[in-house]
């Protein structure tokens, strides 16, 4: 093999091991990530939507986390956690609330007064209704935040390697350490796939729960498309 090559095969093919064993960790450091992420920025959401003055508050504090540099922030709690998977999971978590919690809020809020109108005509009561309808309702919006929030994980979960949590980022790190450019390409080609390849699970998701999107069934004479209602 040409010392000059862009990418070694050979050296592809004889670490294939290291190759599954980086997937499953980036694959488990994004999914706990954007897991935590959408169950905690739910509870926020319903928060802010049930009492206005904590919108402000929730909003913010998600948007500062946000705005910090990830190499900073893991840097920073790498003093407190240490070099561990709970470093690396507070941070990510971090990043995905800003993006999650504001779809939420906005999709449903997004729901028609209407439409809320004639599910508690139904006689729905208030967590019924956000179950059986507002958040079915908003599961585009929601999913587009899990969409952009999944996404941007895959990017991030390549820089905890720099702390030890392996996943595609070791062999960025290895190869820029060695300027060797197959490692580095290895790397940053499987982050990219792998978030193309949630991007279209989510996106398979959204289809199987909004199944009156790509149906004329349930319209009201509004001209908005309903779930049926849970039993």
């Amino acid at each position: 093999m040409n010392a000059d090559s862009f990418i070694w095969w050979d050296w592809v093919d004889r670490h294939l091991g290291e190759i599954r064993t980086a997937t499953y960790e980036h694959l488990r450091l994004t999914v706990i990530a954007v897991g935590l992420g959408f169950v905690l920025s739910l509870a926020l959401a319903l928060l802010s939507l049930r009492w206005r003055a904590a919108r402000a508050i929730v909003t913010g504090l998600a948007g500062l986390l946000y705005t910090i540099p990830s190499l900073a922030l893991f840097a920073v709690l790498v003093t407190i956690t240490g070099f561990s998977t709970l470093t690396a999971e507070i941070g990510l978590v971090g990043y995905t609330l800003l993006i999650l919690v504001r779809n939420i809020i906005e999709g449903i809020e997004g729901v028609p007064a209407a439409v809320r109108e004639a599910a508690e005509g139904m006689g729905l009561n208030p967590l019924r209704r956000l179950v059986a309808v507002d958040l079915r309702l908003a599961t585009p919006a929601i999913v587009a935040g899990l969409r952009i929030a999944t996404v941007t994980t895959v990017g991030l979960v390549t820089v905890t390697g720099l702390i030890g949590m392996g996943g595609y980022g070791s062999f960025i790190d290895e190869g820029l350490k060695r300027s060797f450019s197959t490692e580095i390409v290895v790397g940053a080609g499987l982050s990219v796939v792998m978030a193309m390849a949630l991007d279209s699970v989510l996106v398979g998701i959204q289809r199987v729960l909004t199944p009156w999107q790509r149906s004329s069934r349930h319209r009201t004479n509004l001209g908005y498309e309903l779930p049926k209602p849970i039993a």
